[in-house]
């Protein structure tokens, strides 16, 4: 009995000092080349911003089309001033709306942004449900390497304030344009390293929706005309062809990385709205993804052809691939109890959750960099063999590459085991 509460103590001791921690900023040993950290200390800021004047889908019916000011936090990441120490802590909702955690990482809250220098803008857009956290990894991640980095909480689409399906599908692309022009904007020590003239656009799941519109793909009449979707047809303002969709479309957005895009499964887009997709775009998606369709997301590649594109594959993986944080260990807990539904928003059945954040830190440091910095030598990361398994390893005795080796560039040997990237120009 002894031996058995003694055992009981130490378990719950370790659960709750893994739960103080939730660390999103795990970076594997064998993480490939670029998911490594940057030179760059960060920094965190919580903004509220305020979109006045936008339609009340929620409250919408068909007599009457209500407007508000949509309030929208954002979570902003960014290289910090010398001195800044390292590591912080963020409070975030679980998957259930209710129960908070602690998540920790690498940047500093509050801290004072570094000067001198102006970084380019990086939009992350969580899925239906998520929050501004929810890809928190790649948000730190990035900005250690010179990016200013700015998630969205997208109001109605939340954890803790889920509502109407026709909010998400009408401000998705809405929502990624204004926080740009608010960054724009911004005063300040913080604004004044902003730079918007180039800018990255990342979204997960609802977010590529949103993303794949912004960048020019868009929607198809029937899906503007769904009972279940934004009512009274005012998902026409993104109607491909129309000229509310073709103004929004943003010359300062330089590149797209759609993680499981929703969306083409559903019939929102068709190959002519498609193929309008105009900016550099990477697909990351899961080979057996369910939610989005793999087969769906794969046409969206093969269709869009109006731009240079990559799909990544993570074969075998489900909707979760690439982009959600690993589990908090108070999932694992509600899991214990009975209620496995925080666990599976965030883990797949096949991929640990940190070795994709790692391949998607790495992927998409190789992709803004070549799109949005310029560095035309990050084009070699996407100059692959198509399956990695295919890849031949080929070592001198020194263990230097010889002309023979085809194993994907920034990957030991053994660990890109099943991935898959493809990869078409604009006209293909």
């Amino acid at each position: 009995m002894t031996h058995a509460i003694s055992f009981a103590f130490g378990a719950c001791m370790s659960l709750a000092t893994f739960a103080s921690a939730n660390p999103i900023d795990t970076i594997r040993p064998d993480a490939p080349e670029l998911a490594a950290r940057g030179d760059h200390v960060i920094g965190v800021q919580t903004l509220e911003f305020v979109n006045p004047g936008q339609i009340d889908i929620v409250n919408t019916t068909t007599d009457a089309t209500p407007t508000y000011d949509r309030p929208l936090t954002v979570e902003v990441w960014y290289p910090a001033a010398d001195g800044t120490q390292a590591g912080g802590s963020y409070t975030a909702f679980l998957r259930d709306g209710t129960t908070k955690v602690t998540l920790t990482g690498q940047a500093a809250r509050d801290a004072a942004p570094s000067s001198g220098e102006a970084y380019p803008l990086v939009i992350i857009s969580h899925g239906y449900p998520g929050n501004r956290h929810l890809l928190a990894h790649l948000g730190e991640n990035l900005a250690t390497k010179g990016y200013v980095v700015a998630s969205i909480d997208h109001t109605d689409s939340t954890y803790s304030d889920q509502a109407a399906f026709g909010s998400t599908l009408l401000n998705r692309p809405l929502d990624q344009r204004f926080v740009i022009d608010q960054m724009e904007a911004l005063e300040g020590p913080l604004g004044a390293i902003v730079d918007t003239s180039s800018t990255g656009v990342i979204g997960y799941s609802m977010g590529g929706y949103g993303a794949l519109i912004f960048g020019g793909a868009g929607v198809t009449q029937a899906s503007t005309e769904y009972v279940w979707g934004t009512p009274n047809g005012l998902l026409e303002q993104h109607l491909a062809g129309s000229e509310s969709h073709e103004a929004l479309v943003d010359e300062r957005v330089k590149a797209m990385i759609a993680i499981g895009p929703w969306g083409k499964n559903a019939g929102f887009w068709d190959a002519a709205g498609t193929s309008g997709l105009r900016k550099p775009t990477l697909l990351m998606a899961g080979g057996v993804d369910d939610v989005s369709v793999y087969a769906a997301m794969r046409s969206i590649f093969e269709e869009a052809t109006g731009t240079d594109r990559h799909l990544l594959t993570f074969e075998n993986a489900n909707h979760n691939a690439a982009a959600p944080m690993a589990p908090p260990a108070e999932a694992y807990a509600l899991a214990a109890a009975g209620d496995s539904g925080p666990f599976e928003h965030y883990a797949d059945a096949v991929w640990d959750n940190v070795r994709m954040n790692n391949i998607t830190q790495h992927f998409a440091t190789a992709f803004m960099d070549l799109h949005i910095k310029g560095n035309a030598d990050m084009g070699a990361y996407f100059d692959l063999v198509t399956k990695a398994g295919d890849g031949v390893v080929a070592l001198d005795d020194e263990g230097k590459e010889t002309d023979d080796h085809t194993y994907w560039k920034g990957f030991a040997p053994r660990t890109a085991a099943g991935l898959m990237l493809e990869s078409k120009a604009a006209g293909e």
